[in-house]
């Protein structure tokens, strides 16, 4: 097997639940070598959350967000353990947290002690509203991020409340942000912190919705499938009753839906700008060209005239779909399927080599050994 692109990087992973552990897995598939942190009193939560294995009972979350990772059991208050982590960190590149602010500091393992005994250190720091200002002190969830993001407030249908995401979206955005964030800091060859929040993670993705309104003084409502700028867009009800997502954001396409619509000579429809004044009859007329087509017929004449259209899949769906297949999405590991890897790198890739292991499963090497010849094989 190929060492990855990280092989020889040392990871401390002290978070739990989603977002830090979502960062540390990233750091792994590509070949970190990772040590999960739990409190001997059951561990991190994230083992009896939601599903379970039908067989065995473990957790399915867990399997799948701390893959590739070596498991120890420590109780940081306990003088002994406390050791055996510093012992750890002297010798780590990066040190993942979760922690309230100052919760770390109270536990003696402040970043200006960390850096003192190990100046190159990169220590990620992962919460809900980042390490200061009014709300730092806040517990920090997905959820509350999500609302006070502003993406509850465009979410749902016209007319209708504000809704959530119905996945861990800002704890899965997150994960990919400290890891981003993580490797820029190992890029500067500088031991620092890393302040990465639940909140700014999820606000990012909010593209220029607060420019718009502090320079136009202008609101996005919520549209339900529908966007302001994009006519037509959204998702479709087909005559044998699936359903077929599309989008025109670029005008060639757009041009081409259009002539298939057979308007192309209504001024209605000619621009971006006239679509959008022109929403519901734009949209109306699409909606009527899909009910008189199959999804199989509909997806076969977008394809013909090279406009963007796709199926709505469901899970049962994604798992029979041939690309999912090809492209190595879905994997089984230790006869669990979970996502393949995040990104293909064609040099140096990554590897999913175990699932989530159990408790501890590794503390004896790592109390007596601390990181040890380890690989990652």
């Amino acid at each position: 097997m190929t060492a990855g692109a990280l092989a020889g990087l040392r990871v401390v992973d002290l978070s739990t639940v989603l977002a830090g552990p979502n960062c540390a897995r990233y750091l792994a598939d590509f070949g970190a070598d990772v040590v999960k942190v739990e409190r001997p009193d059951g561990g991190d939560s994230l083992r009896n959350m939601a599903w379970r294995d039908p067989v065995d009972g473990e957790g399915l979350w867990w399997r799948f967000v701390n893959r590739n990772k070596r498991t120890v059991t420590l109780d940081l208050k306990d003088p002994d353990d406390a050791a055996v982590l510093m012992r750890l960190l002297d010798d780590a590149d990066v040190l993942v947290e979760n922690f309230r602010p100052g919760v770390l500091e109270r536990l003696g393992f402040a970043p200006e002690v960390l850096h003192a005994r190990n100046p190159r250190l990169v220590i990620t720091r992962v919460t809900g509203f980042g390490q200061s200002g009014p709300y730092a002190h806040r517990p920090g969830f997905a959820t509350i991020a999500e609302a006070m993001s502003g993406l509850a407030s465009v979410t749902g249908a016209p007319g209708g409340g504000p809704m959530m995401p119905a996945i861990a979206l800002t704890d899965e955005v997150t994960g990919l942000v400290a890891a981003f964030a993580t490797m820029v800091a190992l890029w500067s060859e500088k031991g620092q912190v890393v302040d990465v929040s639940l909140l700014e993670s999820i606000f990012q993705l909010m593209g220029p919705l607060i420019t718009v309104w502090l320079t136009r003084g202008e609101m996005q409502e919520r549209m339900g499938s529908e966007i302001p700028y994009t006519v037509p867009r959204g998702v479709f009800r087909c005559s044998d009753g699936r359903y077929v997502a599309m989008s025109t954001s670029s005008d060639s396409v757009a041009t081409r839906v259009v002539r298939l619509l057979g308007h192309e000579a209504d001024p209605r429809f000619a621009t971006f700008s006239s679509r959008v004044a022109n929403r519901r009859e734009v949209q109306d007329a699409v909606a009527e060209w899909f009910s008189r087509h199959t999804q199989a017929e509909a997806l076969a004449i977008f394809e013909e005239i090279e406009a963007a259209a796709g199926p709505v899949l469901d899970m049962s769906e994604i798992a029979a779909d041939p690309h999912f297949a090809h492209r190595d999405s879905i994997i089984t590991v230790e006869g669990t399927p979970m996502q393949g890897l995040v990104a293909k790198l064609s040099a140096s890739p990554g590897a999913v080599r175990w699932r989530g292991r159990a408790t501890d499963a590794d503390g004896e090497s790592i109390r007596r050994d601390g990181w040890g010849d380890h690989t990652t094989e």
